[in-house]
């Protein structure tokens, strides 16, 4: 069988919404670590087949082919093609998959796969408030409205959903937000993150520039107190924005390549891609697919869960790693061993190669084999991938 290897990997550090990397047009950042990609593989720019970018949110800044715009804005020459992908959180991981099934289909030997999301600029939902508004209609039509009866998909009703079927209390996800701000100081500390942070110029608030170099949203010294002073986003529930994803800016890639591809570029892999799925679930409670998929990936590979030795489990909220760790008994030691989402942001459509990134350092930096990841997504559905190390 064909293989798919990752060559480089690299991510820009998360900017807060509003904060340090707001003044980067998503386009721009974007071609940011595309040229990090070409830099760190010594690829000749002109032999990339494609540019695959998730993004969510596409319309204004991100909308028009947001990967062929970023194409543009690179290093990368006209002739090099760019497409953009929506499978919600899973854009970029999605972008990865076809990454990797182009190569290995013997049609590609040079695939980047990327995303991007700019949420201070191109705020969450924007893409269905604003035709709304405007009397444009709505993404839920006749037919899915008579199906789920019980109104539009969202994520906030879908969270305190999963948090009620599994029994969870507002201190023990409080709990896992505090870990999730500790995982990340102490790898940050370590320099963990030094080899995947493409260094970015940003404009301080007294006009200095400096490299934005640190994920922005990492509570220093967090408390549980303090997140827990933190309030709730709906009314008798028990999730607060102190114990779900944060808001973010943010880029990030890799660069796919095949064993002819491999060969020409004359350098070691990074990774190999061992296994990659994605499956639909209940779009009303939505965010538990990830549960279901890896189990259903799990069972495509061959593997057992304990055969994995690091897991990247998007913190959109703080109950899905939880909740994904107690019904596939995972090791909770080994989930977001550097942090996830709910302290270093979640930038939506360039989440899913930013975890990837993270999970292949993270692999390196602690001398292990395999790892998996996965994200809950928008409609009930979630992507798995499980690499190798090499």
């Amino acid at each position: 069988m064909a293989e798919a290897y990752i060559v480089a990997a690299a991510r820009t550090a998360g900017g807060r919404r509003n904060g340090r990397l707001s003044g980067w047009h998503p386009v721009d950042l974007a071609a940011q670590v595309i040229n990090a990609l070409v830099d760190r593989s010594g690829i000749d720019p002109a032999r990339i087949d494609d540019v695959l970018m998730g993004c969510v949110s596409q319309v204004g800044e991100q909308s028009t082919n947001v990967a062929r715009n970023a194409v543009l804005a690179s290093k990368l020459p006209e002739s090099v093609p760019g497409t953009s992908i929506d499978r919600q959180c899973g854009s970029s991981q999605q972008a990865l998959h076809f990454a990797a099934q182009a190569v290995m289909s013997g049609t590609m030997d040079f695939v980047i796969a990327s995303g991007v999301e700019s949420m201070s600029r191109v705020p969450m939902f924007t893409p269905s408030d604003l035709p709304r508004s405007n009397g444009m209609g709505y993404y839920m039509g006749p037919e899915i409205s008579r199906r789920y009866p019980q109104g539009d998909f969202s994520q906030f009703v879908g969270v305190e959903m999963i948090v009620q079927k599994y029994g969870y209390t507002r201190a023990e996800l409080d709990a896992y937000a505090l870990l999730s701000h500790q995982r990340a100081e102490a790898a940050i500390a370590a320099d963990a993150f030094k080899d995947e942070i493409v260094p970015v110029e940003v404009t301080l608030a007294d006009g200095a520039r400096t490299l934005h170099t640190v994920d922005e949203g990492v509570r220093f010294g967090a408390t549980l107190e303090g997140i827990g002073g933190v309030k709730l986003l709906r009314e008798a529930g028990t999730i607060s924005a102190a114990n779900a994803s944060q808001v973010c800016d943010g880029a990030s890639g890799v660069l796919v390549v095949s064993e002819r591809g491999l060969k020409e570029l004359g350098v070691a892999p990074l990774a190999r891609i061992h296994h990659m799925s994605v499956l639909g679930h209940d779009p009303v409670i939505m965010l538990e697919a990830p549960i279901p998929a890896t189990r259903h990936a799990l069972k495509k590979a061959g593997m057992a869960i304990g055969q994995i030795d690091l897991y990247e489990v998007n913190e959109a909220f703080a109950p899905i790693p939880l909740a994904w760790c107690r019904e596939l008994d995972a090791d909770p030691a080994r989930v977001n061993v550097h942090g996830g989402a709910i302290s270093l942001g979640h930038p939506l459509g360039a989440s899913g190669t930013k975890l990837m990134t993270t999970l292949i350092h993270a692999l390196r930096r602690h001398n292990k084999r395999y790892g998996l990841q996965t994200m809950c997504e928008g409609g009930g559905m979630a992507n798995v991938t499980i690499i190798e190390r090499l």
